[in-house]
């Protein structure tokens, strides 16, 4: 007689509804057994998120700690469900994300110039990147002999300075020299970070002439740079520098006013080398293929057509990613599109969220740091909502093809192309408002003409126009191209100049949009009804950024400039003479879209050559005095402690004397050194968010910092 066991687990018992939330969940997830594999890149995403959002080697520690202790509970769950295999990979990949970035962080390690300093050295050059429409070049270069400067510098010049430099040639400089900046303003763009990673350690502007060695010009200029110019000579303008963007990922001679109508108009993804121009590439390439091969008998009747056009469409796309320059959205984008050559050869689906997958976890194993930067973000995210959007049922049957007239069937494709911009342009939306602080309103709208005018129109006859230069027969197809992209850049500025056409926001904090992102990600990538449950989470998110305030006060990093609010809603600047760069990151940091008015034109301020003061806040407890230096004469300390008592909040880029103390807050060099960029916030609890964290010790933040004083260098030439 079979014997059985007896033992009963009391654990349902004492807690049915914990098992019956287990079980539900356990049914869910087997039902989505499917996509569940589509969360690998997340997780491995989430852990490099960590280690960015943590500040230092005592944090990473702990979340790798308390990442293993979450796969060890998914492991007591139990490995044969799937809600123990599901924990326990998830926090097992996350680990690996946090462990990598770390990893990769040390890896790229070089030292940094400590301050400011003028010197003369030698080099050779290791990237040229011409800007013609401000006039300008950059160049990275390699400097010789000199263990007092870091080991990769980035140089701006004239592009009269510049003139026919090229990627190895061997030149010497005087140059002026600084660290890598840091965000002038909370949320603002972090460049030590980037340049970390870049391992460029000062950047710095070229002052005088050039030298360079005796055989300066044999070298011939990169394939890039050649076919660059060869398209900017045949569209002149601004139209040039689009054309060029679109072949050689070159975007340096766009003019600032054109590039800004496209960020506004929501077309500036057309300037970025990514899915959309590999597709073309790759697509009209094994058109093109397909038709010539299947001219020939012998190869139709072999059946080797198609994967003799999938390979020279493979080689397209692999060249076209090294000619513009290998950008992360151009290697997710040829990624992409090996794949899908692959599947159609396989006789698989080709365009599925896996891919996507896949994508995103070759680009995070291969360059981690990519994840924080908004071109991934906004690239992948911009797939991934197409994809999904493309899966639902009932948009594949309104898309689906049918016998109905061409009216019809061109309007069903309007409404789709329609339907996918509003998509995407709401997927984007936070992605944007958290990088830049905008977001273009009816890019929607915008990119129904221009993603067709440019895949269809621009791209074929810039494709034609350089097939035919080769017997001098290019220039009709570069008439076609100059026309349409001349259009392309009215619409941008129609677009752009449209009341209400772009959306600006102050400060999106960090957690909330990590809070959208995850909801984002959860309406996504499920495909049961659970997936709703993402929708109120990313609302939640979106809702912290419309309830963020408006600062009061915003004090750049060299305390240099402040911007103030005032009563009509706009703001006004200490010093009117803020260049663009000045400009545009307070604009940014305050959400603001509008000119800035002047402080000293404010009657409500009274200023002197010396110093601005004026009222700030709202009525009663919250209105308070602020006291803003803007000279640069010594004021003695006895002069100036009387003014300081009376003020609540005292600014100066200069050390002030020890007498000058305010009722709230002091701000000098001393501080805005420790602290960085400011916004301040007045009122009944005032507040004071800063652009550097406390205790924050990633990498860039305590580099080993070098001199650059050792005038020990030769004058008369570069080193060989």
């Amino acid at each position: 007689m079979a014997t059985r066991q007896l033992q009963t687990s009391f654990g349902p018992l004492r807690f049915p509804a914990f098992f019956r939330l287990f079980d539900a969940i356990e049914a869910r997830l087997e039902a989505e057994r499917e996509r569940v594999a589509l969360w690998l890149p997340v997780a491995l995403g989430g852990g490099i998120a960590a280690w960015f959002a943590l500040p230092g080697e005592m944090h990473w520690t702990g979340a790798l700690l308390i990442l293993c202790a979450v796969a060890l509970s998914g492991y007591a769950i139990g490995w044969h469900r799937r809600a123990g295999r599901a924990v326990t990979i998830a926090a097992a990949t996350a680990a690996l994300g946090l462990l990598l970035i770390w990893t990769r962080a040390w890896w790229v390690a070089a030292p940094v110039l400590a301050q400011p300093v003028a010197t003369e050295f030698s080099a050779e050059i290791e990237r040229v990147e011409p800007l013609p429409a401000r006039g300008q070049m950059r160049l990275v270069v390699r400097p010789h002999a000199r263990t007092d400067l870091p080991p990769r510098v980035r140089l701006t010049l004239r592009t009269e300075q510049g003139a026919g430099l090229v990627a190895g040639e061997h030149i010497g400089v005087r140059a002026r020299l600084m660290p890598p900046p840091v965000a002038a303003l909370p949320g603002g763009y972090d460049f030590a970070q980037r340049a970390w990673f870049d391992r460029i350690g000062a950047v710095g502007t070229v002052l005088g002439p050039v030298a360079r060695a005796p055989d300066a010009g044999a070298r011939c200029a990169p394939l890039r740079a050649r076919l660059s110019a060869h398209v900017q000579s045949r569209v002149p303008g601004s139209a040039g520098g689009i054309a060029a963007a679109l072949v050689s990922g070159d975007r340096g001679a766009i003019s600032d006013a054109d590039a800004e109508a496209m960020r506004r108009s929501g077309l500036a993804h057309l300037l970025s080398i990514s899915g959309l121009h590999v597709t073309a590439v790759v697509g009209f390439t094994m058109l093109l293929l397909m038709r010539l091969l299947a001219l020939s008998e012998r190869l139709a009747l072999r059946g080797v057509v198609m994967v003799a056009s999938a390979a020279g469409a493979a080689l397209a796309g692999v060249g076209y990613t090294w000619l513009t320059g290998a950008e992360v959205p151009t290697i997710r984008s040829c990624i992409a599109a090996l794949l899908v050559l692959g599947a159609f050869l396989l006789g698989r689906e080709a365009i599925t969220l896996r891919l996507v997958a896949a994508g995103a976890l070759l680009v995070l194993l291969w360059r981690p740091e990519a994840l924080a930067g908004p071109s991934f973000q906004l690239s992948f995210a911009a797939v991934t909502a197409i994809i999904a959007l493309h899966e639902n049922r009932r948009v594949q049957a309104f898309l689906a093809r049918r016998e109905e007239p061409w009216v019809s069937r061109f309007g069903r494709g309007v409404v789709g192309l329609l339907l996918t911009g509003l998509i995407v342009e709401a997927t984007l939306a936070p992605i944007a408002l958290f990088h830049f602080h905008k977001a273009g309103l009816y890019g929607a709208l915008a990119n129904v003409i221009a993603i067709p005018l440019t895949t269809f129109v621009i791209m074929p006859a810039e494709a034609l126009a350089l097939l035919f230069d080769s017997v001098g027969a290019g220039a009709p197809f570069w008439w076609v191209a100059d026309h349409a992209l001349r259009g392309l850049i009215a619409l941008a500025h129609a677009v752009a100049d449209a009341p209400g056409a772009v959306a600006t926001l102050p400060v999106f904090p960090p957690w909330g949009f990590g809070v959208t992102i995850v909801g984002g990600l959860w309406v996504l990538l499920w495909r049961t009804g659970w997936r709703w449950a993402g929708v109120p989470v990313a609302l939640t998110g979106m809702a912290v950024l419309l309830m963020q305030p408006r600062p009061d006060l915003l004090v750049t990093g060299d305390g240099r400039h402040i911007a103030a609010a005032m009563p009509n809603g706009g703001y006004a600047l200490l010093r009117d003479r803020a260049g663009e760069y000045v400009r545009d990151s307070l604009s940014e940091a305050a959400g603001y879209d509008l000119p800035f008015a002047a402080i000293a034109d404010n009657d409500a301020a009274t200023c002197n050559r010396d110093f601005c003061r004026w009222e700030q806040g709202g009525e009663g407890a919250g209105r308070r005095t602020i006291l803003a230096s803007r000279g640069r004469d010594r004021i003695e300390g006895a002069e100036m402690a009387a003014a300081c008592a009376v003020a609540d909040v005292v600014i100066s880029e200069r050390w002030l004397p020890r007498e000058c103390v305010a009722r709230w807050l002091t701000i000098d060099r001393d501080s805005l050194e420790t602290s960085g960029g400011l916004a301040i916030y007045l009122g009944a609890e005032p507040r004071v968010a800063t652009a550097l964290r406390p205790g924050d010790r990633h990498p860039w933040r305590i580099p080993h910092q070098l001199s650059g004083n050792d005038e020990a260098v030769p004058t008369d030439g570069p080193a060989r």
